[in-house]
């Protein structure tokens, strides 16, 4: 056999073709196939045969269908948008000055929130214990943000580069800061409750629609996205209508006396976000509710509150709610929700740092690693999209998700449930066609 007969690498369409023609030719082909042969690099390696394609090959290729796509589903979109990077260089938002009132427990996670923003140049910082900024200042390195008194509040109020404020600072304190960031224009992100009372905070509210600027309320506790993907669940109907909602919510570690003392209770200062999951998954709102209450921390007791709540919510549909709540775990803290259907179970149980389980030969049987040790590492994901969200409702960009009769809601429900706890009856509660809100 000729050399290069054998070719091992032709790339020609109508290869086989030409290969059975060939063998029917003397060597070497005719020149009407323009052939040619080339040399390998490699010595050692056999030539092989590049063929000229010929007019037959040479017609137009056919153009391959693009494939279909599915659309994306909800679900995929917020799990994307969850998970991408937001330093993509696509968005153009405006960056907003804002400044931030209180530095106690919650104040110090939204302002890592606002360091780490792109979207925010933080102005100022607003309290009255200048030793709680001093370390946070050199562990951000924020030795250029103006450090204030609540007396000299009138800056923020009176500084055009300032476009939102974030209020942080104890309950008491809330109306004052709200309504004259709102008479100055800004927008407000204010920590729950907006005020001690119904009616103050009714009357933040129409404050902020006199000014046309938006007025958030914090519970944070919606943008988890674990909680979500439940009220998503139960809204597509996957265990059909839910008989049974349990929420388990016990703090770590337990808050100093000094903060439970100006807290408004533990039902407007705890419970109030386990009313707010349970009205808001839902869809409704309850009609009795029974509490038993006790407090087993004797310095707790000697400020007339509780650490140790059960309440049992029954709801229009027939739904029964149920809560249990303490002011201290020493394990951890510990934020279960579980929803029981006729067509199944939906359970939102604790999560944790580590997912490791070691099983030993012996009878230690299994061990697991400790769930979260507080709120601030629990929730720390919804902290920061909670934020992110407020940005986007300051901007014009999104309509709040806490809307006013939600939030007005909630506090009517958490009244009742003091007043079941201290009275030791169930309440009934009453519901005008305009106290209810339209859930999305």
């Amino acid at each position: 056999m000729a050399p290069g007969r054998r070719a091992s690498n032709v790339s020609c369409p109508d290869f086989a073709r030409f290969r059975q023609s060939s063998l029917d030719r003397s060597w070497p082909p005719s020149s009407s196939r323009r052939r040619r042969r080339t040399r390998s690099r490699n010595p050692c390696q056999r030539p092989r045969i590049i063929c000229t394609p010929s007019k037959y090959c040479q017609k137009k290729k056919k153009k391959k269908k693009k494939s279909i796509q599915a659309p994306k589903s909800n679900r995929s979109r917020r799990y994307e948008n969850d998970c991408a990077l937001k330093s993509d260089g696509k968005r153009r938002d405006p960056v907003l000055g804002v400044a931030i009132f209180g530095l106690g427990r919650a104040g110090t996670i939204h302002l890592s929130n606002l360091v780490n923003n792109p979207r925010v140049k933080l102005l100022y910082v607003v309290d009255d214990t200048e030793s709680k900024w001093k370390d946070l200042k050199e562990y951000w390195r924020l030795d250029d943000i103006p450090v204030i008194g609540s007396k000299q509040a009138d800056r923020v109020y009176n500084d055009p580069k300032v476009d939102a404020v974030v209020v942080c600072s104890p309950t008491y304190t809330h109306e004052g800061i709200v309504t004259r960031a709102l008479g100055a224009k800004k927008a407000v992100f204010c920590e729950k409750p907006i005020a001690e009372q119904p009616a103050s905070t009714a009357k933040c509210y129409e404050a902020a629609r006199r000014a046309s600027r938006p007025l958030f309320c914090a519970f944070n506790r919606r943008f988890d996205p674990s909680y979500r993907d439940v009220y998503e669940r139960l809204r597509r109907g996957e265990i059909g209508q839910a008989h049974i909602m349990r929420l388990t919510a016990r703090d770590s570690p337990l808050p100093t006396i000094d903060y439970l003392r100006t807290s408004g209770g533990i039902f407007h200062d705890c419970m109030v976000h386990d009313i707010d999951l349970l009205t808001w998954m839902l869809g409704e709102y309850p009609i009795r509710v029974s509490v038993h209450a006790s407090a087993m921390i004797p310095e707790i007791k000697a400020i007339d509150d509780f650490d140790t709540v059960a309440a049992v919510f029954h709801f229009p549909s027939g739904t029964v709610g149920m809560v249990d709540l303490s002011r201290n775990s020493c394990y951890g803290y510990d934020q279960r929700i579980e929803v029981f259907g006729p067509k199944g179970l939906i359970d939102a149980t604790n999560e944790q740092p580590i997912h490791c389980v070691t099983a030993q030969l012996g009878q230690q049987g299994q061990r697991k690693p400790p769930i979260w040790y507080s709120f601030a590492s629990r929730f720390r994901n919804a902290y920061a999209r909670e934020m992110e969200h407020f940005l986007d409702v300051a901007l014009g960009k999104a309509q709040p998700l806490v809307q006013e009769k939600e939030i007005m809601a909630v506090s009517k429900i958490a009244d009742a449930c003091e007043k079941s706890a201290r009275t030791g009856q169930s309440q009934e509660l009453k519901w005008a066609a305009d106290e209810l809100p339209n859930h999305r």
